[in-house]
């Protein structure tokens, strides 16, 4: 089994990583719903424009049921973890969904698909668990709001859920095309919130560059990366290799926002980067841990 199909979930990792680091240039009035609606909106439309001008989507033959529940799922990752991150901050939000998320779906694949774990992806996920702890055992630096993490635990739910129906999806369907039509129809869910929530903050050149952000960098590829890969390898491995997603969100926080991590959270972050590892070599020389969905 070749590495690229886990090289490129672990770039679309490390893609959404970047995504708090950005929320952090928004003002305060920027709500979590409508950051979540103008980064589906412009990373869906923007695919779907494209598609459409090369005819590679063909809309009386497509999967809508599977498109409609992919959607729901990433919709409401979406809202669950803004909220989160507004109320618990990016740390804790990302490291609670993010490393939930491999844990459900292993446990969803066993239960409903009849997929036991493979001994790699257990190893793995262990090793992710346990440098998540160290990671945010930061002293005084993060406050921990129970609403906040019970927030970002549906979240982890509902991103498994996603990854699980997507993959479902990319069987039939091409990575962009999926991509496309699965964030322009989540977009239309989230229509609503465009009418319920201040807006005003849009109108600043600033703002709407980090929302385009958002969505071409943070979405559209992103997630066409995150679902090429998918396409090859099992879901859970895929949402193990997610976890450079609160790696990289730790890294830009020290670097960039100018957080303050302590030893231990050091050493959480060479733990996670070595479930990576673990995962990638492990699945590449044992090919006996690969079951397609």
């Amino acid at each position: 089994m070749s590495v690229l199909p886990y090289t490129f979930v672990l770039l679309g990792a490390i893609l959404w990583g970047t995504t708090g680091t950005a929320q952090t240039f928004l003002p305060d009035s920027a709500h979590p719903f409508i950051i979540s609606a103008g980064r589906s909106t412009v990373g869906g439309f923007s695919l779907l424009i494209i598609m459409i001008l090369l005819k590679k989507i063909k809309f009386k033959t497509w999967p809508w049921k599977k498109t409609l529940y992919a959607a729901i799922c990433i919709s409401l990752f979406q809202l669950l973890f803004f909220s989160s991150v507004k109320l618990t901050g990016v740390a804790i939000a990302s490291v609670v969904a993010i490393g939930s998320a491999p844990v459900f779906s292993g446990l969803i694949e066993w239960v409903f698909l009849k997929l036991r774990p493979s001994r790699i992806w257990g190893i793995s996920t262990a090793f992710a668990l346990i440098g998540c702890i160290f990671l945010f055992m930061n002293k005084g630096e993060i406050t921990i709001n129970p609403v906040g993490v019970m927030y970002s635990l549906v979240a982890g739910f509902g991103f498994a859920m996603f990854t699980i129906s997507s993959k479902s999806l990319l069987q039939k369907e091409e990575t962009i095309p999926v991509v496309a039509m699965t964030f322009s129809v989540s977009s239309i869910l989230l229509l609503p919130f465009w009418f319920l929530y201040d807006v005003s903050w849009l109108l600043n050149a600033g703002n709407v560059s980090i929302i385009f952000y958002l969505g071409l960098a943070t979405t559209s590829v992103a997630y066409v990366l995150y679902g090429r890969g998918l396409h090859k390898i099992p879901s859970s491995s895929a949402l193990t290799l997610s976890l450079a997603e609160p790696t990289t969100a730790a890294l830009l926080g020290v670097f960039i926002v100018g957080e303050v991590l302590s030893m231990t959270s050091w050493i959480g972050i060479i733990l996670l980067l070595g479930s990576i590892v673990v995962l990638t070599v492990g699945s590449r020389s044992n090919n006996k841990v690969i079951v397609e969905i």
